[in-house]
């Protein structure tokens, strides 16, 4: 058995009474994790440079642009302008991304006691915010003049969010009470 089964079994084993599974595959799982932030009003190509090395360096992969899908002279944005990066982790790196978030960046967090549980969705996933980057053991040289804050979408194959919030507690995730 590979490590992805082996971890099924385990959380098929600690949920099973709970949530009344019969089979292994109803067990639910990460599917992927989504890193995405904002670029602002950041129409200088430095800071866009630094945000895209920024990403790189935190989850070991080149962030994809995301652009602007309407115009809105509200905010200055037309369409077709970077408006965020976003990267999509899967597989080994999702899970190498999953234990540090857990384990070392929420603990760095100011403040932090926990996580909301109003964070999950009604489809089983969570939406984590980070005000700054530099939680990241990464990007903890840097200078604070130049912050960015960070949304971190662990996107699980839960069904309802009572589920969702059972598996994510059994996983580590730091929810409230």
């Amino acid at each position: 058995m590979n490590a992805a089964t082996t971890a099924q079994r385990k959380v098929f084993d600690a949920l099973k009474g709970d949530l009344h599974y019969e089979n292994v595959m109803q067990a639910p799982k990460v599917l992927k994790l989504v890193v995405s932030t904002g670029t602002g009003n950041a129409k200088d190509q430095k800071r866009r440079d630094l945000i895209i090395d920024r990403l790189t360096r935190i989850t070991g992969q080149a962030p994809s642009a995301r652009r602007a899908k309407k115009s809105i002279a509200t905010f200055k944005v037309r369409q077709g302008d970077i408006v965020g990066y976003q990267v999509t982790l899967r597989g080994a790196r999702c899970q190498s991304f999953f234990d540090k978030l857990i384990h070392i960046v929420l603990p760095r967090m100011k403040d932090f006691r926990g996580i909301k549980t109003s964070a999950i969705d009604e489809m089983g996933n969570i939406t984590i915010g980070i005000k700054e980057h530099t939680v990241f053991p990464e990007t903890a040289d840097e200078d604070s003049k130049d912050m960015f804050g960070v949304a971190v979408t662990i996107v699980t194959s839960a069904k309802t969010k009572a589920e969702a919030e059972k598996f994510l507690r059994y996983l580590g995730v730091p929810l409230q009470q």
